[in-house]
């Protein structure tokens, strides 16, 4: 498994990304109660977001080699949280015709980024395992 991690480490970074924002779509949603009914009101949610963290995360170096290997490295899960959840939640309010809470803004940057932050971790746990 770690060879093939190595060599496949930015595949499985984005999905495991994407996933990771699924997830905290899906927590946000069930915070609220309404995880049941929402449907596909959670992509107004869920696409915003994704968007934003692909468009700012690679910037910031967030699928190279020396930054997904190394705990080091985790400020840039966080800088890139920070700039791109302002953005997912100005363009969900387009999306949604609504107005932007600045709560909402510092509550979706900051499970995003808890979110991610834990997913990158487990990720360097298995990375650094040496190989079978």
């Amino acid at each position: 498994m770690g060879t093939w991690l190595r060599s496949n480490a930015t595949l499985v970074l984005v999905i495991g990304d994407a996933l990771m924002l699924g997830v905290v779509t899906v927590v946000g949603f069930a915070s609220h109660g309404t995880v049941l009914e929402a449907g596909s009101r959670m992509l107004t949610t869920f696409i915003p977001l994704a968007f934003s963290w692909f468009l700012i995360s690679p910037f910031l170096g967030l699928y190279r080699d020396y930054s997904c290997s190394d705990y080091r490295q985790l400020w840039r899960v966080l800088l890139a949280g920070i700039y791109a959840s302002p953005l997912a939640a100005w363009l969900r309010g387009v999306l949604l015709n609504t107005p932007i809470l600045p709560v909402f803004v510092l509550v979706l940057g900051a499970v995003s980024i808890l979110g991610l932050m834990i997913w990158r971790v487990v990720f360097i746990l298995i990375y650094k395992r040496k190989p079978e």
